[in-house]
């Protein structure tokens, strides 16, 4: 019910945080994974670790998320070296941490296209390849902050509800052609961002950890599991949810 031998798996930003939590995972779950990203040789770095689980468990594909034709690109080039694409994990994301009177319109405009324009470029691109094999999951990456408020990270939270309602519509339209659609939203996870984050907001690792069930913050490999659970034939009546991976972050009053 969980193995993905033979599938083909696109993970955007899988090259670090979260995105290489996934891919580790859907790797070991047996599925060939596409890295895309930004950063050659970060990704090379990502790839070696996923060949490490199976030698042909990982490829690395350079991509602007937020570009039209180098998400084309991308789709082609996988559908050409892999025959197939099965799963498209949407995780590239960034954060520009500013007020909303400071933030300004160009910094909006940025996040927004990293965090959401790229989720719908990245699902349009791919829907004729799932719907062509009869199929597809497709895993969204949102945020706490697609139920929180927070003052210091408006066009970051804006972006992650509307993954949320992307979500929702894609499962909507695309249920008739077997593909679920489904959105994680972690809770405060040891990255690269919520480091930079830690320094920029005081006393915000005391915090979540006080208000946390778990008693820690995540860490990438907790991502796993809900990665290959989404991607699997064990969900495939599961489409339309946004799923809290937060140690209990969200329950709490």
């Amino acid at each position: 019910m969980f193995d993905l031998s033979g599938k083909v798996a696109i993970v955007t930003g899988g090259n670090g945080g979260i995105g290489l939590g996934m891919a580790r995972g859907l790797a070991g779950a047996g599925a060939r994974v596409v890295v895309a990203a930004r950063n050659r040789e970060k990704s090379r770095g990502a790839v070696a670790e996923l060949q490490s689980l199976r030698r042909e468990a990982g490829l690395a594909i350079e991509v602007d998320v937020a570009d039209p034709e180098s998400v084309n690109a991308l789709i082609d080039r996988t559908r050409k070296q892999c025959g197939r694409i099965d799963i498209l994990v949407n995780n590239a994301g960034m954060n520009i941490r500013k007020a909303p009177h400071v933030v300004s319109l160009a910094e909006w405009r940025k996040v927004l296209d990293v965090n959401l324009t790229s989720a719908f470029l990245c699902s349009h691109a791919v829907y004729p390849a799932m719907k062509s094999t009869g199929g597809g999951k497709i895993i969204n990456i949102g945020s706490m902050l697609s139920i929180f408020g927070a003052g210091f990270a408006p066009a970051y939270a804006a972006s992650k509800g509307g993954i949320v309602q992307f979500t929702k519509a894609c499962a909507s339209a695309w249920a008739q052609d077997n593909i679920q659609v489904n959105a994680i939203l972690p809770g405060w996870v040891n990255t690269e961002l919520t480091v930079q984050g830690r320094k920029e907001v005081p006393g915000l690792e005391e915090r979540v950890t006080a208000r946390t069930p778990a008693g820690r913050w995540g860490n990438p490999e907790d991502f796993a599991g809900i990665a290959v659970f989404l991607a699997s034939d064990a969900s495939d009546f599961l489409t339309g949810t946004a799923i809290p991976v937060d140690g209990g972050y969200s329950i709490q009053g």
